[in-house]
């Protein structure tokens, strides 16, 4: 979900200028009760500097070891972690679980950091791991655009929404062109525009880390903008609206030439079925299914 893979890449940069040795260390296999998801990093450098986790601390020390051994090596190594091993008690697993770690030395710095952090946000890149995996494979890394959700309609829920995003990390732009709802006093500190929703999201750009939520119960808003998402990457789609409205709101997009398929794509009504009623509690809900379809996708391998 958040943009930590920048973060980490920004300071293997920072410490490769300042002439440090490092090792990146990568969950490529969990299983079980492992604290990390499957592309987690921990970057070490040869002064036992750190930054990122890969176990949320449990098998860190471990792999820190590992580190200043591959550093000094030049060679990667694959470390094993497992419920049924004495190593996954002295670690911290022995609540069940598995994670496999790939330890390698970091070469060509420059080149890779431009790779990953220059040219087109909007771009998915891809990097192999220089050792192979338990199944005998290299382990192909995706690192996707930064998340970032479009919200169209300044209402209530959406003072709610902006906020809890935030908090996981989600880069959010609040579309309105109803000005009166749309301003610095309802919505501190909140990125938002101004322009009709489908010129804001021209601007914006969608890729397959965009997340789209339309919340002014304006079809004249709302539609547009849900126009636009049907037929992009957008990982998450979603309609505020009762069922009847979601109904009218399926029937205007058949009118216009949307494919059942294409329709089906927007999660309407918006959120989990958490039985809110709440604005803050509606909020809740949609990030609810927008964190499921997320890591659903994750699980799949696409993250």
């Amino acid at each position: 979900m958040s943009t930590d893979w920048r973060h980490i890449w920004e300071t293997i940069r920072d410490w490769d200028n300042e002439g440090r040795k490092m090792a990146l260390a990568t969950v490529v296999k969990t299983w079980g009760s492992s604290p990390r998801p499957v592309g987690s990093h921990l970057v070490i450098d040869a002064d036992g500097h750190m930054e990122g986790s890969v176990s949320g601390g449990c098998v860190d020390g471990v792999v820190v070891t590992t580190a200043f051994d591959v550093i000094k090596s030049g060679e990667g190594e694959l470390l094993k972690f497992e419920v049924a091993t004495d190593q996954a008690w002295e670690v911290g697993l022995s609540c069940g679980g598995e994670v496999h770690i790939i330890v390698e030395p970091l070469i060509d710095v420059q080149k890779t950091c431009a790779f990953l952090l220059d040219g087109d946000p909007h771009e998915v890149r891809t990097l192999k791991s220089t050792i192979k995996t338990a199944d005998d494979e290299l382990f192909i890394h995706e690192f996707k655009p930064a998340l970032q959700m479009i919200v169209v309609g300044a209402v209530h829920i959406s003072q709610g929404l902006v906020k809890m995003a935030e908090a996981l990390d989600i880069d959010v732009t609040l579309i309105d062109p109803r000005t009166a709802y749309a301003s610095e006093e309802r919505f501190p500190g909140t990125k938002f525009m101004t322009d009709w929703p489908d010129e804001a999201i021209e601007k914006i750009g969608i890729n397959s880390s965009t997340a789209i939520v339309t919340l002014s119960h304006d079809p004249k808003l709302d539609d547009p903008a849900l126009e636009m998402a049907m037929r992009s990457d957008a990982f998450y789609i979603a309609a505020l609206g009762s069922r009847k409205t979601q109904k009218q709101r399926r029937d205007r997009m058949r009118e216009k030439g949307f494919t059942e398929e294409e329709i089906d794509r927007v999660h309407g009504p918006a959120g989990l079925d958490i039985g809110s009623l709440e604005p803050a509690e509606i909020a809740l809900s949609i990030l609810a299914e927008l964190v499921s379809i997320r890591r659903a996708e994750n699980i799949k391998g696409i993250a």
